[in-house]
């Protein structure tokens, strides 16, 4: 396969003061003609809220939304009366589809809340609303590739209307890793912490890559770190 960089530098960048955030495809005011998006996936927002801080109450219509904790914590509330408190390594997932409401706050008085907030577009408009959340089960730490969200729920992972797989990669120091890209299939790789290697490219934290051909996939770690692998319809 042959791989594209998208490297952590090239990002958009925003500073809102209660909000830093680097937008891996256009979003917002920053708008890249060659990154609105790669097949159905639509927003890799890295965001670091302060404390206290957070987004007010605000409408989604017609995308499949989730929220992967990295620190600190999140509370999220909606028009469709969930109310919860994200931790570090859970995942909430809401299908905005025909339209919600929401609202996500850094609950901390002193600690600063670190994730990536996501969006995959649905198979169809006009679903109807829905709202899960995912957290790892006994044993997860130790798995280097952990499906967490997909279009069946297969798994353990969590559901969204969209034939997407994604996976959580935690890769120890020299450790290999393989994924088989179907036909017709693309795949992008954001990695978090860490560095990583596809061939001859070195990816370190905040770096991208994407590609697109049936076949196997090879990824070495470098440096101890985590990725999330988008395996895309």
């Amino acid at each position: 396969m042959k791989w594209i960089l998208r490297r952590s530098e090239e990002r958009g960048f925003a500073d809102h003061g209660w909000l830093k955030s680097w937008h891996s495809f256009s979003f917002a005011n920053y708008d890249d003609v060659r990154y609105r998006g790669f097949r159905c996936l639509r927003v890799i927002n890295q965001d670091i809220i302060a404390p206290r801080g957070g987004f007010p109450t605000h409408p989604h219509r017609n995308m499949e939304i989730f929220t992967y904790m990295l620190k600190g914590s999140l509370q999220h509330r909606d028009s469709m009366g969930n109310g919860a408190v994200l931790r570090p390594g859970e995942i909430q997932v809401m299908s905005a589809g025909s339209g919600v409401t929401h609202s996500e706050f850094n609950p901390s008085a002193d600690e600063e809340a670190r994730l990536l907030q996501i969006w995959i577009e649905p198979r169809q408009p006009g679903l109807r609303p829905r709202y899960s959340e995912w957290q790892p089960q006994a044993g997860h730490e130790s798995l280097s590739k952990l499906l967490i969200i997909s279009g069946d729920g297969r798994e353990g992972s969590a559901m969204i209307a969209q034939d997407a797989s994604v996976y959580r990669l935690r890769l120890k120091a020299g450790e290999e890793l393989t994924h088989e890209l179907g036909q017709g299939r693309g795949c992008w790789l954001q990695v978090i912490t860490g560095s990583l290697r596809l061939g001859d490219h070195s990816l370190g934290a905040g770096d991208a890559a994407h590609g697109e051909g049936a076949g196997p996939l090879e990824f070495k770690a470098t440096e101890a770190g985590e990725a999330l692998l988008f395996d895309l319809p």
